[in-house]
């Protein structure tokens, strides 16, 4: 990523987590980054592109604390709910970006469809190695993962619009994996024992 985009999106986050996604004002964030608001608009399409561009800059992040810390549990069930509280209470600690990014991803923008797939792909491959003890997992291991990051975002959405709290979307994310995780060992043993 060039410069002057790393700079808007570094904005973007301070402005985020200073008060949410109405504080992304793109006029201030041009300011703040040192450029005109027209290299903002060549950059981006929209406050949402910015938002979300931001997002998957702090995907990036996590994704190297990953790769320098790898999920440790006994089982694939302790390391997928451990990514999921991890990811979960890293998030909402920064209540103010959560919120803007949450809205920025939920926007319906259609210039941000592309970057929203490519995010919701990270995610999965990011839970599938931690399902995997660091592999790449199956197809069937894929599918599972991504059922699993679609429970965590529509948890996140309840978070926020406040139905639900904290502990709840880290409880009600673990509960689904519990129940995607066994049954992907259900239908992985059945095909093993068709096939002997």
């Amino acid at each position: 990523m060039e410069e002057r985009a790393r700079r808007i999106i570094e904005e973007a986050i301070a402005l985020a987590e200073e008060g949410g996604f109405e504080a992304v004002r793109l006029r201030d964030l041009a300011s703040r980054s040192g450029v005109a608001l027209g290299t903002v608009y060549s950059r981006f399409p929209s406050k949402e592109a910015i938002l979300v561009a931001a997002l998957d800059s702090e995907v990036a992040k996590f994704e190297d604390v990953l790769r320098e810390f790898p999920i440790d549990g006994e089982t694939p069930l302790d390391r997928v709910a451990f990514f999921f509280e991890a990811a979960s209470l890293g998030l909402i600690a920064r209540e103010g970006f959560a919120r803007a990014v949450l809205r920025a991803v939920g926007s319906g923008d259609p210039g941000v469809a592309e970057h929203i797939i490519g995010y919701q792909d990270r995610i999965t491959s990011l839970v599938v190695r931690a399902l995997r003890g660091g592999s790449d997992g199956s197809p069937g291991d894929h599918e599972v993962c991504f059922l699993l990051q679609q429970v965590w975002y529509a948890e996140l959405i309840g978070w926020l619009c406040g139905a639900r709290n904290t502990d709840e979307v880290v409880a009600h994310t673990q509960q689904a994996a519990r129940l995607l995780l066994a049954g992907l060992h259900h239908i992985q043993s059945t095909d093993a024992t068709d096939s002997a």
